[in-house]
């Protein structure tokens, strides 16, 4: 039987490309959205044997709870847990709201933390499983303009490397992807939040906001290549902790390395003053 995954986030993009992948290939799927009906109609067919569609939201932990408890008694396992669910909000820290912070964490940092929490028990169990945490390069190599998001994405990373050293014991594997600039909605203005008061003195930073979204529709990155690499690195027995998917995240960590060695070599003597 091949393995059985849950994936958040959908109803589009990654996740709508990967869940239409995975049942072409025979895969059994378990996905959420906020909407079921329009996951549903995203992705082409209603529940059966194989497609198991959810509305849960990602902000009640027992909502997520009751989704991983439900895949898990409808095909009688659960494999591949995915936190594919997530936003991009831009503005400058001085210009974005407390709410709006607290919302941005809550989806993109929170929901992934409470999904590994109600999935862990029974991958623990059964002494097996893999968890695949959607980041983005910007939570690695960030942009200008893009502080807060660079931050949720920045947290995943944290929280997978180390949960990875943590579940090694019992079997799991837990993969953290920093995806590239692909096209998909992303940078829509149905899809990308902005703050709601923005202040003229951050030019840089409207600059860099245009851009991004200028460059909607001619992304590099391939969501349905992206979708094979997705099963690839669930089918790997021995899958990378940190993976870097398309060729400018690959550039952009390259570049971020190299300047962090450069960093630490020029300031390593002022950095062994402090030994005793």
């Amino acid at each position: 039987m091949k393995k059985i995954w849950y994936i958040t986030g959908a109803s589009k993009g990654f996740g709508l490309a990967l869940v239409k992948k995975l049942l072409n290939e025979g895969y059994r799927v378990a996905a959420t959205s906020r909407n079921k009906t329009e996951l549903i109609a995203a992705v082409g067919g209603d529940k059966n044997e194989h497609f198991l569609p959810l509305e849960v939201d990602l902000k009640d932990e027992l909502s997520i709870r009751k989704s991983i408890q439900e895949t898990h008694q409808f095909f009688g396992g659960l494999d591949v847990v995915m936190n594919n669910a997530g936003y991009g909000i831009g503005g400058a820290v001085e210009e974005l709201s407390t709410a709006e912070i607290r919302e941005s964490f809550e989806v993109n940092v929170f929901a992934t933390i409470s999904v590994m929490q109600a999935a862990m028990p029974y991958l623990r169990t059964q002494k097996s499983g893999h968890i695949i945490n959607i980041a983005s390069i910007a939570g690695f190599a960030a942009a200008t303009g893009w502080a807060i998001y660079s931050a949720t994405k920045h947290a995943v990373i944290g929280i997978s490397e180390i949960t990875a050293e943590d579940v090694k014991e019992f079997g799991i594997n837990v993969t953290v992807v920093a995806p590239g600039a692909f096209r998909t909605d992303f940078l829509s203005a149905d899809s990308l939040v902005l703050a709601q008061q923005k202040m003229e003195e951050y030019t840089a930073i409207r600059t860099s906001h245009a851009k991004y979204a200028s460059m909607n529709g001619t992304q590099i990155g391939d969501p349905a290549k992206a979708a094979d690499v997705y099963i690839s690195l669930a089918e790997d027995p021995n899958p990378p902790v940190h993976f870097f998917m398309g060729s400018d995240s690959y550039q952009r960590a390259k570049g971020k390395i190299e300047l962090l060695s450069e960093e630490l070599e020029m300031y390593k003597e002022l950095s062994f003053v402090t030994d005793f």
